[in-house]
């Protein structure tokens, strides 16, 4: 389903798994093309030793990718099954602030994808984020592998979010 950024962004900020976490997407821009998110620490969010749970910082990086992708794809014009087929995280510092990450789609990207979906149905990648504090320190680095399928086989298209 195509909706708006705007639309979007309510959706994921009231979307109960990230809402009580406390996972804030602040805006979709350029088309679906970037997205910047921050994680606000919180009671809710709070480990042991006072900095955000890993888990949360784990989970607000998951669906974005799968989000971008899916609404780039069917803007082109395909009918595509959009997911997030693995991702590994490595914690670097303590995020003792709220935390906060920008992804960006590329043009370079969309092409990759584009092309694959048109010759063998399918597109498998894995992309880097980086989520940065308050101060722009470098806390965690994600690398998310997403999944595009393309439908035009007769599967019928499920809307995830």
């Amino acid at each position: 389903m195509i909706i708006s950024q705007n639309t979007l962004k309510w959706v994921m900020r009231l979307y109960p798994p990230l809402f009580f976490q406390r996972i804030w997407v602040q805006k979709f821009e350029d088309d679906f093309k970037s997205c910047t998110v921050k994680l606000s620490k919180s009671f809710l969010n709070k480990n042991y030793n006072g900095s955000i749970f890993g888990g949360t910082i784990y989970a607000a990086t998951d669906p974005f990718y799968a989000l971008l992708f899916d609404q780039l794809m069917q803007r082109r014009g395909f009918k595509v099954r959009v997911w997030l087929k693995s991702a590994s995280i490595q914690y670097l510092k303590p995020g003792r602030s709220n935390l906060y990450f920008t992804i960006r789609v590329t043009d370079e990207m969309i092409n990759e994808a584009e092309q694959a979906l048109k010759t063998i149905g399918k597109f498998v990648k894995a992309y880097p984020m980086e989520i940065i504090d308050k101060n722009g320190v470098l806390c965690a680095t994600v690398m998310n592998e997403v999944y595009i399928r393309n439908l035009h086989q007769g599967e019928t298209p499920t809307v995830a979010y």
